[in-house]
């Protein structure tokens, strides 16, 4: 069985206020062409397949188009999506029914049963090929307070939490799985060591670091974990078989010499084989300009080398990154760099500017942006309030009464919400 692993589309996403359209649908007519050249058996999307929790109706078309366009081109696949935390939950899942006839299983919720209780048969999903099942999988969407058990006299209530959940799931489907099935797992989260890119660092990233989840949550057995959440492919904990395939399009201008790509493996037995991950072909580039920061007189010149406009479809020219260096506030920036790429094949979407050293804190020596200042989390924060004043690291102790608090602050801001 031949399962492919993809997350994080975000379908209907605005790149500094360019509606990414064609974008989506060059990805999207190029993944139903993998799935039949590749012969995948089963593709797994693990959350966020939309920017927005209400999406326009033209970027729901967009999804149920592929839907249907997959499922005729290889009339034989399945599908199983995750409802990730920019997706509505229940939104997502509505048309579950009448999808389930397509062999296409969507799960946006953590159902429960009378009791309360986590109903585990409406997470785990066979995977099926030629009739027989191949394998078991622990769809878990996103996970919000009160979709996994509560812990008391625990470090971290929501890690431990999670945890618990796919354990118990992993339980639940141990008792279905027969001799020569494997158990693989999604989910939608963040995980600890996890290398973030600039765009995850916009998202309402975890606060303290107590909504991280080790590699060690996933029982050992469990064959494939499929992640989403984070936008840059890696593996977790050094472990091939736990994974964030990445979004399929670029999400921020640290991207620009990242390669995107679905993960591809097969299932032979309870284990997998041949993991490979397949490049996604860019339709829109990211451009740099200059590649370093410098000054306007150096910008400008560099600017008026780029291509010109004439003959070629500016809305699919590549987006523009402006790096300047300022000595003080520039007034007229904007205006100066509109007129130099006037006639250029660009579409300016960020002019990001540094200034001297001394006109922000310091980071290891180097300049920080406003953009920087504004991502840094409460953690950040404290931490380098702590080391400025004491000259040594925080106590452990400390770090962790902080990260109580920080939970706490978050578990009400939830109730509130």
């Amino acid at each position: 069985m031949n399962i492919l692993h993809t997350a994080d589309w975000h379908l209907g996403q605005l790149f500094h206020e360019y509606e990414r359209t064609f974008e989506h649908q060059q990805f999207l007519d190029w993944l139903v062409q993998t799935l039949q050249q590749e012969e995948v058996d089963v593709l797994l999307i693990s959350g966020d397949v939309f920017d927005l929790s209400n999406p326009s109706a033209a970027t729901t078309r967009q999804f149920y188009t592929f839907l249907s366009q997959a499922v005729k081109i290889c009339p034989d696949i399945q599908i199983v999506v995750t409802a990730g935390n920019h997706d509505s939950a229940s939104r997502l899942e509505a048309p579950r029914p009448l999808l389930e006839s397509f062999n296409i299983n969507i799960v946006g919720m953590v159902a429960k049963d009378e009791q309360g209780n986590v109903d585990a048969s409406k997470l785990i999903i066979p995977l099926i090929k030629d009739g027989n099942i191949k394998a078991w999988c622990l769809a878990v969407p996103f996970l919000r307070l009160g979709d996994y058990p509560v812990l008391t006299d625990c470090d971290n209530p929501y890690a431990e939490g999670v945890a618990l959940l796919y354990q118990n799931l992993y339980n639940a489907a141990k008792t279905k799985q027969e001799p020569g099935q494997a158990i693989i797992a999604m989910g939608h989260l963040h995980a600890r060591h996890a290398e973030i890119s600039d765009m995850d660092k916009a998202e309402r990233l975890i606060m303290g670091g107590v909504e991280c989840i080790a590699a060690s949550a996933f029982p050992e057995d469990i064959a494939y974990v499929a992640l989403g959440h984070i936008h840059k492919a890696q593996r977790l904990g050094g472990k091939e078989h736990i994974r964030y395939c990445g979004s399929p399009l670029p999400m921020s201008f640290s991207e620009i010499n990242y390669k995107h790509q679905v993960v591809l493996f097969t299932v032979e037995g309870s284990h997998i084989t041949q993991l490979r991950p397949i490049e996604v072909p860019i339709s829109t580039p990211l451009l740099k300009v200059p590649s370093v920061h410098s000054r306007m007189e150096e910008v400008l010149v560099a600017l008026r080398q780029l291509p010109t406009a004439v003959g070629k479809n500016r809305s699919t020219a590549p987006y523009l990154q402006v790096s300047v260096l300022l000595d003080a506030p520039e007034p007229g920036l904007r205006h100066k760099v509109e007129q130099a790429i006037a006639d250029k094949h660009v579409r300016l979407a960020r002019i990001d500017t540094r200034y001297p050293i001394q006109q922000y804190p310091t980071m290891h020596g180097q300049a920080v942006s406003p953009d920087e200042l504004q991502s840094l989390q409460p953690i950040d924060v404290f931490t380098k309030i702590y080391q400025a004043k004491y000259a040594s690291a925080v106590p452990a102790e400390l770090m962790a009464l902080f990260n109580g608090v920080a939970q706490q602050v978050y578990e009400n801001s939830e109730d509130k919400a």
